[in-house]
């Protein structure tokens, strides 16, 4: 749980970024999303702002590592996506994500925990975890379903494939999009003009918003990690295989 990946770059309005810098797709794995979880956890911040030193945003789970996970790392990694995500969606500040490139899978959760989103124009956003053969962790599944509602969530969580940038605001899924190299700066002008609102304040009306979702949520995910269900199958492997192929 060493590895560098999150650089925290602060501005002199109190906005941080939070720029994930894991290689080229920004990959996820038990450990960079435990080392995510505790950087928001610990964040002290007027606002957060989520970004990629690469080109996509991030394509969601390792699926080379996720592979050869034993039992004991798959439940690490369900833990890892409950923790970090609910985290994030939970954070009392503004938190605007500047998705210039793809979000993809676990990847777009870093998008639909954000309070605000804003992608580039080439940017693709789906949800492929039925193309590799595993269901959703608990608290990915309680985001999408709050943020997404029954119909979009419908639209992507089945069929597995990514929609455009285009499709994603006209589906409410982003808030504006942008030429690539115009989303940082938009993204960081959104958090300092959303932390101008009296601090408590915005942290009470986001309570009002999501409290119940995130107590429902946190609720579904001790039961989740109380369970002793395994979470990647060989089928599931044999999928990710394919996907790798």
């Amino acid at each position: 749980m060493t590895e560098d990946w999150i650089k925290p770059e602060r501005g002199p309005d109190g906005v941080v970024t939070l720029v994930l810098d894991g290689g080229p797709v920004n990959a996820l794995t038990a450990d960079r999303l435990e080392v995510f979880a505790e950087v928001v956890e610990s964040m002290n911040a007027e606002a957060l702002v989520i970004a990629s030193a690469h080109r996509v945003l991030s394509a969601g789970l390792n699926l080379k590592y996720a592979q050869g996970a034993d039992a004991g790392e798959a439940a690490r990694i369900v833990a890892g996506l409950n923790r970090a995500f609910v985290a994030l969606y939970a954070a009392p500040v503004p938190v605007v994500c500047a998705a210039a490139g793809s979000a993809i899978a676990g990847g777009l959760f870093f998008v639909l925990a954000s309070d605000w989103r804003i992608a580039g124009h080439e940017a693709q956003f789906g949800l492929a975890e039925v193309r590799v053969g595993v269901d959703f962790p608990a608290g990915p599944l309680g985001i999408a379903q709050a943020e997404l509602g029954p119909v979009e969530a419908r639209r992507l969580m089945l069929p597995g494939q990514p929609i455009g940038a285009q499709a994603a605001l006209e589906r409410g899924i982003v808030d504006e999009v942008l030429p690539p190299d115009a989303v940082l700066a938009a993204a960081k002008a959104k958090a300092s003009a959303m932390a101008q609102s009296p601090p408590a304040a915005f942290a009470r009306v986001k309570s009002q918003l999501r409290g119940q979702t995130l107590a429902a949520i946190r609720a579904a995910c001790r039961a989740e990690e109380a369970s002793d269900t395994a979470w990647i199958s060989d089928t599931a492997r044999a999928a990710m295989a394919r996907m790798l192929a």
